[in-house]
C-alpha cells in the first residue's frame, strides 16, 4: 500500500503527539503506513501525489482569516505552502481529508469564504447530514444525525465553485464539504475524544477560545464527552482510498 501522508502545524509536542496518536488509532493505520509532517517546523517540501494513497490534514491554532499583519512568518510559510498544496490536490481530484484546519485551507479557494461569522464554542455538537450527505460516499454510512466536538474561530460562509454541502450544525451551516469527487474537510474534529479535548483546552486556555472563568467547566464536559460516530469517517476515508 502507498502511505497516507499526515499533516500536522501544532507547535506543542504533547498535543500534536496527541492529535497523531489519535489519527492513527481512528484510520486503523500503522507507523510505517503514514508519512508524517509538522509543518510548523520546517518546509514542507515536495509532495508527490503519485507515490501517496491520500493526505490527511489535523487541526491548529493557525485561522486564516487572521489579520495578515498578526499572522507568524511560520504562520505565512505554512498557510502559503499548504494552499499550493491544496490547489495540486483539487486540480488532481486527489484523496484528501482536512479536519477544522482544512476548512481553513480547502474552504478559501475557488471563490469560498472563511471568516468569523460562524465560530462556535468549544462543545459537543449536533451535527445533521444534508440529502448530499447521506449520498455520499465517505460520508453515506453516518447516521442521519450525530454527536462531534468541536470549538472553531473561523468557518466557512460563503462555500467554494461547486463544492458540496455534506453536514451541517444549528450554529455552523458548514460542517462539512466535499470539492470534486474526493477533497473533504470537516468543522468537527472526528478524531478527538474526552481526554484528547480535554488536552488542548488546557494547551490553548490563552488563545482566545473561552474565558478564564469557563476552564473548568469545559474541563468537566469534555472529560465527560462520549462521541462514537465521528472517527468512523477516518476509517472509511482509508478504506476508500488506500492504495
Amino acid at each position: 500500500m502507498k502511505p497516507f501522508l499526515f499533516l500536522g502545524t501544532r507547535a506543542e509536542d504533547d498535543v500534536a503527539e496527541s492529535e497523531y496518536a489519535a489519527v492513527l488509532h481512528c484510520t486503523g493505520l500503522e507507523e510505517r503506513d503514514v508519512r508524517r509532517v509538522r509543518v510548523e517546523r520546517g518546509d514542507l517540501g515536495e509532495v508527490d501525489l503519485d507515490a501517496l494513497s491520500g493526505i490527511v490534514l489535523g487541526g491548529g491554532p493557525f485561522n486564516s482569516s487572521d489579520p495578515e499583519d498578526a499572522k507568524s512568518p511560520v504562520q505565512k510559510r505554512a498557510e502559503a505552502e499548504l494552499r499550493s498544496l491544496a490547489g495540486r490536490v483539487l486540480d488532481a481530484d486527489f484523496p484528501f481529508f482536512g479536519a477544522c484546519y482544512g476548512v481553513g485551507v480547502l474552504g478559501g479557494l475557488r471563490g469560498g469564504v472563511v471568516d468569523r461569522t460562524y465560530g462556535e464554542a468549544i462543545g459537543c455538537v449536533p451535527i445533521t447530514l444534508t440529502e448530499d450527505g447521506a449520498r455520499d460516499p465517505l460520508f453515506g454510512e453516518m447516521p442521519a444525525t450525530f454527536d462531534a466536538l468541536l470549538g472553531h474561530k473561523e468557518a466557512v460562509r460563503s462555500l467554494p465553485d461547486r463544492a458540496v454541502l455534506l453536514a451541517s450544525s444549528a450554529t455552523c451551516p458548514v460542517q462539512a464539504f466535499r470539492i470534486g469527487r474526493n477533497a473533504y474537510a470537516t468543522q468537527f474534529h472526528p478524531e478527538l475524544d474526552g481526554p484528547g479535548l480535554a488536552l488542548r483546552i488546557e494547551t490553548y486556555r490563552d488563545h482566545g477560545y473561552f474565558e478564564p472563568h469557563e476552564l473548568d467547566g469545559l474541563l468537566a464536559m469534555a472529560r465527560g464527552s462520549d462521541v462514537e460516530h465521528p472517527p468512523r469517517l477516518l476509517a472509511r476515508f482509508v478504506e476508500l482510498y488506500a492504495r
